[in-house]
């Protein structure tokens, strides 16, 4: 007991540090107990972070807040309606286009693989490839039941995101309005000794800024480059793969492997085994390469310093926490128990006197 008081008494005699860690806790415990509830606030919030550094940037080069608010957000509702109108009927077209589709690629796969004991007997045998063959289609039939269960809930889905398209525009638009107003009233509340944690937040903001904002554009660019080097190649489903390709740069090391085999399968059951399929792989190794070499040294200016195995266990903590905004801000959310443990006082017990016989 004496050893527990004197771990308190060492790291949390400061108020700062109480108040640290008392407003984690705080936000902590809302977003895990109330995140659905205000999913779309805390949306809002991460989009008007996106936003906010077009909006300094105008600022900073003469234009009135309002000013730059009103025409930034006008390019986000212009890409929001690009969004809605121009990707997601082309994508939802793709998929349903892959759905039906799938029973004539797995009959195909199937072909290719009882093949393969013919062909490679000393690699296979006709035993592992039958149960190779029943195992995808258990996969399928879960597959097929995801998807029954996902149309019987769609009522649901669609009026959710009725309601994230009229809530979420206005509050991204006031959250930038009125962000010093709504610091400075939220400021009130806070005891006036906070410099830790403001050390905290000035420390990690750059670097979560310099990612989230960096992380966007890398999806973006990705998600085109994709798309348009799929159309050139003639690939079915071009829009849903580049799609794909560009959401899998959120997850480190893993989303690249995973995405490429929805890509290259396509690939060959489209092509087979010809000079076609082989450009296209090409093709997609080199986008990969300069994604990994060239754009992500461009565009994050920040290196984030952290240890693979820390980031892999940040994206299963958080994605598992909160999803796909638990794997997007896997990292800056790492980043910032980082800075938290740095800058946490760690006093030293003091050596004890050595006895005197």
């Amino acid at each position: 007991m004496q050893v527990l008081t004197a771990w308190f008494r060492r790291h949390f005699s400061d108020p700062q540090i109480l108040f640290l860690a008392l407003a984690l806790l705080v936000v902590f415990a809302v977003v895990l107990t109330m995140g659905q509830m205000l999913a779309p606030v805390l949306a809002s919030l991460v989009i008007a972070y996106l936003l906010e550094g077009l909006v300094g940037w105008l600022e900073r080069r003469g234009w009135p807040r309002l000013a730059g608010v009103l025409v930034v957000y006008s390019l986000f509702v212009l890409f929001l309606i690009l969004v809605l109108f121009g990707v997601l009927p082309q994508v939802s077209r793709q998929v349903t286009e892959l759905v039906q589709q799938l029973p004539a690629m797995i009959n195909e796969g199937q072909q290719a693989l009882l093949q393969l004991p013919e062909q490679y007997p000393e690699l296979f045998t006709e035993a592992q490839i039958d149960q190779l063959i029943g195992a995808i289609r258990n996969e399928v039939i879960l597959f097929g039941q995801r998807a029954l269960s996902w149309s019987l809930n769609s009522m649901v889905s669609v009026i959710t995101l009725l309601v994230y398209l009229i809530l979420m525009p206005l509050l991204v638009f006031f959250f930038l309005k009125d962000k010093d107003l709504i610091l400075a009233w939220f400021g009130r509340y806070l005891p006036r000794h906070r410099r830790i944690a403001s050390d905290v937040w000035r420390d990690v903001d750059g670097q979560i800024s310099n990612y989230v904002r960096g992380k966007f554009w890398e999806i973006l660019i990705v998600w085109s480059v994709s798309f348009i080097v799929f159309s050139a190649f003639g690939l079915r489903y071009a829009m849903l793969l580049g799609l794909l390709v560009g959401l899998s740069v959120i997850i480190p090391y893993v989303g690249a492997a995973v995405v490429t085999v929805p890509v290259v399968l396509i690939a060959w059951f489209q092509w087979g085994w010809s000079p076609t399929f082989i450009w296209l792989t090409v093709a997609y190794l080199i986008i990969q390469a300069l994604d990994g070499n060239v754009l992500v040294p461009l565009l994050f200016s920040e290196v984030v310093d952290l240890h693979p195995v820390a980031i892999i266990v940040a994206i299963l903590i958080f994605g598992g926490l909160w999803g796909f905004w638990g794997v997007f801000f896997a990292i800056p959310l790492a980043t910032l128990v980082q800075a938290i443990l740095s800058a946490w006082p760690n006093h030293a017990e003091p050596e004890a006197d050595p006895v005197v016989d």
